[in-house]
């Protein structure tokens, strides 16, 4: 028989233990973030060496060594276009020492052109802060008749079809531009697929192909050279490095952009204090102008650092609008 006054200490005392245990949680949390890190970050990138993921995640990385006194190791782990990276850091500890460095179609391509992927965008990682935009040139070979985006509008609504532009792949953002491009202005190009961009301008000069949307880091050379031109900009604004080039959005396209972004995620369930401080960390860096100067103004790299909660946000507005264009198109990279 139970005796009315044990019932009441016993809730008591769970709801001590059950207090206590929280404490002991958030103490402990707290502990780790203040120690962390104590061991080297390992900076995933799940590309190749050599693209512009792996520049920002190395310039990341050598700035967060000298700042915490940790080595930081960057890891390319390529393969499935970013998906072997990606699944491999959704399956790690989610303790901070092993992190995501990836470009938008990681989160915002992937999904909507696979019907199957190896990792969640949306339930496996933690968004921590985007890096940096990268925006692109139109580019067209000096054959074509065009001086400016008006001009390749009118030309390719004579010629539905009829020119040829280079991706370098299914659903990357040299092919996607093109269709927003195509939706945007009626127009109709014909796709040729490379396994990369750098086939692709070889194939662009040499006139096989006849237009390209690619990073303006990759053209400049052989645009400076006379071997290509270029009729706009992706970006939000005129650069400074060249004022004379128009934007896509003024020449034309209001509220066009093209380019490619890049960011910084961490596996689900990483201690918030942790991604907090990895975001502080990382935010100080981009902002410094001589980091800008040093690593990012060289391959025409702008950043987007931001709160853990605004790059969350950019990831769900920009997996909408580019997974309406990819239903509309019926773009699929089986």
């Amino acid at each position: 028989m139970t005796t009315p006054w044990r019932t009441p200490r016993r809730a008591a005392s769970a709801a001590t233990a059950l207090a206590l245990a929280c404490a002991l949680v958030l103490a402990a949390t707290a502990a780790s973030a203040q120690s962390y890190p104590s061991k080297p970050i390992h900076l995933v990138v799940p590309f190749a060496a050599g693209g512009i993921t792996d520049v920002i995640a190395r310039a990341l990385g050598q700035r967060l060594t000298e700042a915490w006194g940790q080595q930081v190791v960057i890891e390319n782990r390529s393969g499935g276009t970013g998906q072997v990276g990606a699944e491999y850091v959704a399956r790690s500890a989610p303790d901070g020492y092993t992190l995501l460095v990836t470009a938008d179609t990681t989160f915002v391509i992937a999904p909507h052109i696979y019907s199957k992927l190896p990792y969640d965008p949306a339930t496996d990682f933690v968004p921590v802060t985007g890096l940096g935009i990268s925006p692109q040139a139109l580019a067209v070979n000096p054959a074509v008749p065009a001086k400016r985006l008006g001009d390749l509008i009118a030309l390719a609504k004579q010629k539905p079809g009829e020119l040829n532009y280079g991706t370098f792949g299914i659903g990357s953002s040299g092919h996607l531009n093109i269709i927003l491009l195509e939706s945007l202005t009626g127009t109709k190009f014909n796709p040729v697929h490379y396994r990369g961009a750098a086939p692709a301008i070889t194939d662009l000069i040499a006139g096989h192909i006849q237009v390209m949307i690619v990073s303006i880091g990759l053209v400049v050379q052989p645009w400076k050279a006379g071997q290509l031109e270029v009729l706009g900009f992706g970006s939000a604004r005129r650069l400074p490095q060249y004022p004379d080039v128009p934007t896509l959005m003024e020449s034309g396209l209001p509220g066009y952009e093209a380019g490619s972004w890049y960011g910084l995620a961490a596996p689900k369930g990483t201690p918030r204090d942790i991604v907090g401080k990895l975001n502080a960390e990382t935010r100080r860096i981009f902002d410094d102008p001589a980091f800008q100067e040093r690593f990012l103004a060289p391959s025409f790299i702008f950043s987007i650092v931001s709160s853990p909660e605004a790059f969350a946000e950019r990831i769900r507005t920009e997996s909408a609008k580019w997974g309406k264009l990819i239903k509309d198109a019926n773009v699929k990279a089986e």
